[in-house]
């Protein structure tokens, strides 16, 4: 089990942050976390990092039970997070290989010296994620898209067994966003691919690699299960609280609201 939470809540400030989370991930299942900007996202990505604890239930990431051991630092370093905070503590004069090389370390920046095996991991890397033709290039000429894939690369480094992408297109144009998707879709695919949470709040992102999804509304599951039952017209209305339609084409959805007739 990659993940497991049993009524797991957060209190924060006296206020119920999140609620009676239940949530199972098996390895093997890549999950679309899906929710509202306050729908308490951020909150459960900070718990499976240990960057926060729960008040109530029960937690176990990769086989680590919260509240029985230490665990941050040992977890952290088995997860490849890609988020937007951490995008912005990058050493923008750094290139994009020296960005991917920090990954095995888990630093900010790179102040090791690297071995052969690890320039040739992330020299691959980089090729796999289609960002090998700027590999010298200074991640700040890289545009946005190009940044998000170079630090996928490095989430990858140190061949965490789970990889969470926190809302990893947000701000990208058509051809970025779809660029990115097929970089993610070809990790999956790899026999040796790491568990993948996908956090979004966008329903265009959704592509075949995630076969999973949780719904998440207001610090609770609203609902979770098969992507194709999760994103549906029925299930979407109800969970927006207002008549949608949901289009799928190619194994990826299309959202729009139903317009109701005048009377």
């Amino acid at each position: 089990m990659i993940i497991e939470l049993e009524n797991v809540s957060l209190k924060k400030d006296g206020n119920w942050i999140l609620q009676d989370l239940d949530w199972k991930i098996e390895k093997g299942q890549n999950w679309v976390l899906f929710g509202l900007n306050g729908s308490g996202k951020t909150s459960l990505l900070n718990l499976l990092n240990a960057y926060s604890f729960p008040t109530a239930g029960n937690m176990s990431v990769l086989g680590m039970e919260f509240g029985r051991t230490y665990l941050a630092e040992k977890l952290r370093i088995q997860i490849g997070y890609v988020s937007s905070s951490l995008q912005q503590k990058i050493d923008a004069s750094d290139n994009a290989f020296e960005v991917v090389l920090s990954g095995a370390y888990a630093s900010i920046g790179l102040y090791e010296t690297p071995t052969d095996d690890e320039r040739q991991r992330a020299a691959q890397l980089l090729y796999d994620l289609g960002c090998f033709e700027y590999a010298n290039r200074r991640y700040e000429m890289l545009s946005l898209g190009e940044r998000q894939r170079v630090l996928i690369a490095r989430a990858m480094m140190a061949d965490p067994p789970l990889l969470i992408l926190d809302e990893p297109a947000n701000g990208l144009d058509f051809l970025a966003r779809e660029a990115l998707l097929e970089s993610i879709e070809r990790i999956s695919d790899k026999p040796d691919a790491p568990t993948i949470i996908y956090v979004t709040h966008h329903i265009e992102e959704i592509s075949p690699a995630f076969d999973k999804t949780l719904l998440l509304k207001e610090g609770k599951v609203f609902a979770s299960g098969d992507t194709t039952d999760m994103i549906s017209s029925e299930r979407l209305s109800e969970f927006f609280g207002i008549p949608v339609n949901v289009l799928w084409d190619n194994d990826r959805p299309l959202l729009s609201r139903v317009q109701m007739a005048n009377k």
